[in-house]
């Protein structure tokens, strides 16, 4: 007669937790190529950009020409012709 399958009969398999030390160093290694893609974007481009964040001016305009809304809606797409 048969019998019916326990936990004897298969070996046991190590866990497949992941090591702490790994997690931490993959949390780490995303922060530093998040700095590091900061860094070369502020040395390449400069911060003229963030500058204009930063000042206070009047407020956006919400009335888009035609042209420059056919034009969005096509890079929006993923068309660029």
């Amino acid at each position: 007669m048969g019998h019916a399958c326990t936990r004897q009969d298969f070996p046991r398999r190590p866990p497949r937790r992941e090591h702490p030390v790994t997690a931490v160093v993959g949390v780490v290694a995303i922060l530093v190529a998040i700095l590091l893609i900061s860094w070369v974007r502020i040395a390449v481009r400069g911060t003229e950009d963030f500058e204009v964040f930063a000042e206070p001016g009047p407020a956006a305009s919400h009335t888009v020409p035609a042209e420059n809304e056919a034009a969005s809606s096509r890079w929006a797409t993923g068309f660029s012709h």
